[in-house]
C-alpha cells in the first residue's frame, strides 16, 4: 500500500469499501433469508422469529417439494428448453457476429445499422404472437427457443470480440485452403472461449429464469417450465397435492406455506448458483473485452 496516500484518498477508499459491503449485504441477504426460512420450523416462521439464523432446523419442506412430481417434470422441461435454447442462441449469435466483424464484408455498415435498430424498435407482443402462431409453433418448445434466437446486445459483444482477433490468422487459414465456415469454427471460436462462455451464461440464465413466453405460447401444462410452477406457487398460492402436508399460520404443522415457497425458490435457483462459479472466470474477460475493444 502506498504510504503517501492522502487523507482524502483514504476516506474515499473506506467509503467505497463500506458502500460495496452494503451492496453485497443487500444482494446476498434476501437469498440467505430465503434459505434459513426454508429450513426453519414453520411455527417459528409464522411468528416472525426467523431473522438471522435458522431455528429448529427441518428439511420437511424440501421433502414435500421433492415428492411433488410436477417439480421433476417441469425441471426436466426447463433443462431441455435451456439446453436447446442456449445451443441455438450461441450458434446463431456467432453466425451473425462473424460476418459483421469482418471489415471487408460488403454493406457491413448498413447491416449493423439494421441489426442495431431492432434494439430500439420491435413489433411488440401481439405481432410476435401472430408470427409464432402462423408458423405453427404455439404449444411447442420451439415457440420458446426460436423467437429469442439472437440477442442484439450479445451479438454486438461477440462481434466486437471477434474484431480483436488478428486478421493475419484468418489470412493464414485462407492460404491453407480454409473456407469461411472452417475459419469460424476452427480459428475464431477456439480463440474466443471467454466470450463464448459469457454468452452461454447470459443465454442459459435467460432461459432458466424465463416464464412469460411459456404463459403465452404453451397451453399444455405438462410442457410448463419450472419457473411457471414457481410463479403459480409463489404468486397464485397453488400447492397441488401438498395441502395435507402444509399447515396454515394458526396450525401446528412444521411446514407452512412460506417454508414450501422458499424451498421451491432455492431448488429453482440452485443450478444457476452451481454453474456460475465455473463460468465466472471467463465472464469478466469475455464481457469487458467484447464491450470495450474495437
Amino acid at each position: 500500500m502506498n504510504k503517501h496516500t492522502s487523507i482524502g484518498s483514504k476516506i474515499f477508499d473506506n467509503f467505497n469499501i463500506l458502500f460495496l459491503l452494503l451492496l453485497v449485504f443487500a444482494t446476498l441477504y434476501p437469498i440467505y433469508y430465503i434459505l434459513i426460512v426454508s429450513i426453519s420450523d414453520g411455527n417459528l416462521v409464522t411468528r416472525g422469529l426467523i431473522k438471522w439464523v435458522p431455528m429448529d432446523i427441518t428439511f420437511d419442506a424440501y421433502k414435500i417439494v421433492l415428492s411433488n412430481p410436477d417439480i421433476w417434470r417441469t425441471y426436466g422441461n426447463t433443462l431441455l428448453y435451456t439446453t436447446v435454447g442456449t445451443t441455438i442462441n450461441v450458434i446463431m449469435t456467432a453466425l451473425c457476429a462473424y460476418p459483421l466483424s469482418r471489415k471487408d464484408f460488403y454493406g457491413r455498415g448498413i447491416f449493423i445499422f439494421m441489426v442495431a435498430l431492432t434494439m430500439f424498435i420491435s413489433g411488440g407482443l401481439i405481432p410476435t404472437y401472430l408470427v409464432v402462431q402462423k408458423l405453427g409453433l404455439v404449444d411447442t418448445m420451439w415457440a420458446l427457443v426460436l423467437p429469442p434466437a439472437i440477442s442484439t446486445f450479445n451479438m454486438i459483444i461477440m462481434k466486437t470480440y471477434f474484431e480483436g482477433i488478428p486478421m493475419a490468422l484468418q489470412e493464414s487459414a485462407y492460404l491453407d485452403g480454409a473456407n469461411e465456415i472452417q475459419v469460424l469454427f476452427k480459428i475464431i471460436i477456439p480463440l474466443s472461449l471467454p466470450v463464448m462462455a459469457t454468452m452461454v451464461l447470459f443465454y442459459s440464465v435467460h432461459h432458466w429464469n424465463s416464464f412469460f413466453p411459456a404463459l403465452i405460447y404453451l397451453n399444455d401444462s405438462d410442457k410448463f417450465p419450472v419457473q411457471v410452477l414457481l410463479r403459480n406457487i409463489v404468486i397464485a398460492g397453488e400447492f397441488a397435492d401438498q395441502t395435507a402436508d402444509i399447515g396454515s399460520a394458526s396450525s401446528n404443522f412444521r411446514v407452512v406455506a412460506a417454508n414450501y415457497k422458499f424451498a421451491v425458490i432455492i431448488i429453482t435457483i440452485l443450478p444457476i448458483l452451481v454453474v456460475y462459479p465455473y463460468l465466472q472466470k471467463y465472464f469478466v474477460k469475455g464481457a469487458m473485452i467484447g464491450a470495450l475493444k474495437g
